[in-house]
């Protein structure tokens, strides 16, 4: 397991391409919207530091509410969010409460794996 340091942001701002930020949801304890809440500060903080990210619960929790769509329907997110994982240069997991248990994270992790892509933890908050 590779944790992110601050000494190592400039790297990841420095990759062709963006880092697709994973991060528990449906198990979180603080429920779905809290784990929407601390991704996107999680996410705003890499931006801040010009890495380049696309975070698929910042972008599809407020789709699913408002376009009222089931949020735990991994047949319509896993899809979804396939073409952002195989155009990704690699994967940075924000490590919130149950990422270890998280389907989701899961899933995209074997993916990043067996596509030999980067795979990074990232403590939060920093």
């Amino acid at each position: 397991m590779t944790k992110l340091k601050r000494s190592e942001l400039a790297y990841l701002a420095e990759v062709p391409g963006f880092w697709y930020v994973a991060s528990p949801y449906s198990k979180y304890p603080g429920g779905m919207k809290e784990a929407w809440i601390e991704v996107c500060k999680a996410a705003g903080f890499l931006i801040r530091q010009k890495v380049p990210v696309f975070c698929p619960i910042a972008h599809t929790h407020p789709i699913a509410i408002h376009a009222h769509m089931d949020q735990l329907k991994h047949e319509i997110w896993l899809p979804a969010d396939q073409p952002m994982l195989e155009a990704a240069y690699g994967m940075i997991i924000v490590m919130l409460e149950t990422w270890e248990t998280s389907t989701g994270i899961r899933y995209e992790q074997d993916y990043f794996k067996k596509a030999s892509k980067p795979i990074w933890y990232m403590e939060w908050p920093q």
